[in-house]
């Protein structure tokens, strides 16, 4: 490696041509500065989301801050995990291409005016060369990869590619997405067509590390000083004018996606915001009513959409052909943040009640994104002002009057009749606490699962008791359709009665339960609870010996995981672990489609052929195989509903019950 090897910095350039570029430049980038500051104008508007002392915000960064922005950083912006782990026809291969191709030129373009500008010379010898090898190659990357996004979107359905189903969006924005592409093609190329030039005007010895560059130096020849120069302006104009319209593009979130990421809360993704009665006495009113009315991370990260239309592809309502679009609420929430316009009025609101909470949305976005935060904030304000009517607004009323989401009061214990089921009140001592559910204790299929658990727990030995009619609705029903405060005194309520106990652990059958208890309830003093899944507990058991797994024959069962489960809580091993030979759909764990059940939808009425669970049984039921497990009371219902349409011969059971089966 030649030790003398670099190359010149503007050459063939005077001083009054730099001071003109530098002049452009500053031109340029304060106009992007400008259009930058406006939106963080805006963003600022929103509620602060670290602590707050004399009216002002303080987020003074600390290690251990540090910390979790590179733990968000890493994986989802410089890794893109949410991309690679995108299906194929999302073109997740393309946009990778075009991401790690754009931030090797930007690393190259980084490390060249540090040398540039600074006392730190180091552009030279062996590191200069691997320099020119290395991003000479990653440079093609984005170039294949724009080339192939531009033959994508010229040669494919345009429809397909906006997704605005119910919904006028322009064309013209679509061309501005394609000339944007074309343009950082351009820009691209003539990168190349530069250092072909300057290798022909300057030629070295070592030019052929810069290969790509070399190779197309050939033909230019005697003319390279005259090309150099041309193809430099050139660049420059291209360049700067890209910074100049760049914050007014989709293609922000090239640069957004970092902040939002690392911004992203740091709580679970079933948990929602508790609302407390001080912000209520405050701001005198409930959830969002204007976009300032959400925080500032969830403002900025409106802006950092690619628009990919990841979220709404994976939509249940979406893709059994409801109005609900997340990307559209998503744009639509970002023109209301513009315009001042309140919240509701920008949106579709039938489309806001279409939501399942499944929170697909969410697990699929790129930059992070919290549809489902966002919907149900939107919810509460329409909720607590009247705005919701019909079967919802009766499930609210029952889950007030009686403890229970169904209405039916006093009888969660019909079903211990002739079952020596040990009680809280009695005095027992007990390890665990059998939290039954609404629809464990009332719906006759979710009965069956109960009895299953209770005799498996029995048998294996485990000390438990159930609360019977002291227990009551864990309100997660009407804090997702919006009734914020119902769900707060349900709360309340099941942790008083949890601290009179003593209750150290609980487990469940129920994954909204479940979701409810682990991950919302801390808020509410239930903090020190450990919560468990039956199928998680029973998973402890088989893995001791204390219960033997189901071993149907291979290929007979499909596992349905409910999306509070799989996706929200990110449990897919432990019912798997229970049935030996159980097949996988075509979309599983944290790919799992949605039932319909969630966010209240098992108490809103829906045209039979929109219903989300026939197109979650057609998947299943792909797979040939003739009994569907799940582990989910919810699913249950509304899946056994679409299978009797298809075919009486399904056989549709909770894990619990197949187990229970193999220990007889």
């Amino acid at each position: 490696m030649n030790p003398n090897a670099t190359r010149s910095e503007y050459l063939f350039f005077s001083l009054p041509e730099k001071l003109l570029f530098y002049f452009l430049a500053a031109l340029s980038l304060g106009y992007m500065a400008k259009q930058v500051w406006e939106r963080v104008g805006l963003w600022m508007q929103g509620r602060p989301t670290g602590p707050v002392r004399a009216g002002r915000q303080y987020c003074m960064p600390t290690v251990e801050g540090l910390k979790k922005w590179w733990g968000k950083v890493l994986p989802f912006v410089l890794l893109q995990k949410k991309v690679r782990s995108s299906r194929p026809r999302s073109g997740a291969p393309m946009h990778l291409m075009m991401f790690f191709g754009f931030a090797a030129l930007v690393v190259a373009t980084t490390l060249l005016a540090i040398n540039t500008y600074s006392p730190f010379k180091f552009h030279q010898g062996a590191y200069y060369l691997i320099y020119e090898a290395l991003f000479d190659t990653l440079g093609l990357l984005l170039l294949i990869g724009l080339g192939w996004a531009i033959i994508r979107r010229w040669t494919e359905n345009k429809k397909q590619l906006t997704a605005s189903r119910g919904r006028f969006e322009p064309i013209s924005q679509e061309k501005v997405d394609f000339y944007v592409l074309c343009l950082l093609l351009l820009i691209t190329a003539n990168g190349y067509l530069l250092e072909a030039a300057r290798i022909a005007a300057q030629p070295q010895p070592w030019d052929t590390w810069s290969w790509v560059g070399y190779l197309l130096s050939r033909p230019l020849g005697t003319f390279g000083v005259v090309a150099y120069k041309i193809a430099w302006w050139f660049h420059v104009v291209l360049v700067l004018g890209f910074f100049c319209v760049l914050p007014k593009l989709r293609i922000r979130h090239i640069l957004l996606a970092i902040f939002s990421s690392a911004g992203a809360p740091d709580v679970p993704m079933g948990k929602l915001r508790t609302i407390p009665m001080e912000e209520v006495e405050q701001t005198e009113q409930i959830g969002v009513k204007f976009a300032r009315d959400y925080s500032r991370w969830h403002l900025m990260s409106l802006d950092a959409c690619m628009e990919c239309g990841r979220c709404t592809e994976v939509c249940p309502a979406w893709n059994v052909g409801k109005l609900l679009n997340p990307k559209q609420i998503v744009q639509d929430l970002r023109g209301s943040m513009q315009s001042g316009t309140e919240v509701v009025a920008s949106l579709n609101d039938e489309a806001l009640w279409q939501c399942t909470t499944c929170n697909a949305c969410v697990e699929a976005c790129p930059v992070l994104i919290r549809h489902v935060d966002i919907i149900v904030d939107a919810r509460r304000n329409i909720v607590s002002e009247g705005g919701l009517s019909g079967s919802a607004a009766l499930m609210l009323r029952q889950t007030a009057s009686t403890g229970s989401a169904w209405g039916q009061s006093g009888n969660r214990e019909d079903w211990m009749r002739d079952l020596d089921i040990p009680l809280a009140r009695n005095g027992v001592e007990f390890e665990y606490l059998f939290w039954v559910g609404c629809a464990g204790a009332t719906d006759p299929g979710s009965v069956k699962t109960t009895k299953a658990v209770a005799e498996l727990l029995t048998k294996a030995g485990v000390k438990f008791a159930c609360l019977g009619n002291e227990e009551a609705c864990t309100g997660d029903p009407a804090r997702r359709v919006g009734e914020e405060f119902l769900f707060q005194e349900q709360a309340s309520q099941n942790v008083s009665v949890f601290q009179r106990y003593g209750v150290r652990k609980i487990v469940t059958a129920c994954p909204h339960c479940f979701n409810s208890l682990k991950n919302e309830y801390g808020d509410f003093g239930a903090e020190s609870i450990e919560v468990f899944h039956h199928t998680q507990l029973l998973q402890t058991l088989v893995t001791k010996g204390a219960l033997l797994a189901a071993t149907p024959e291979r290929g007979s069962v499909v596992m349905h995981d409910p999306c509070y489960l799989g996706r929200v809580n990110d449990e897919s091993d432990a019912p798997r672990a229970l049935v030996e030979g159980m097949v996988n759909p075509e979309f599983h764990s944290q790919k799992t489609r949605c039932c319909g059940a969630g966010g209240g939808r098992m108490w809103m009425e829906e045209p039979p052929h929109e219903r989300p669970s026939n197109a979650r049984v057609d998947q299943l039921l792909a797979t040939g195989a003739k009994t569907i497990a799940l582990g989910c009371p919810f699913c249950k219902i509304m899946l056994d509903a679409s299978v009797k349409q298809v075919d009486e011969g399904i056989n549709l059971v909770d894990l619990a019950e197949l187990l229970q089966d193999a220990n007889k």
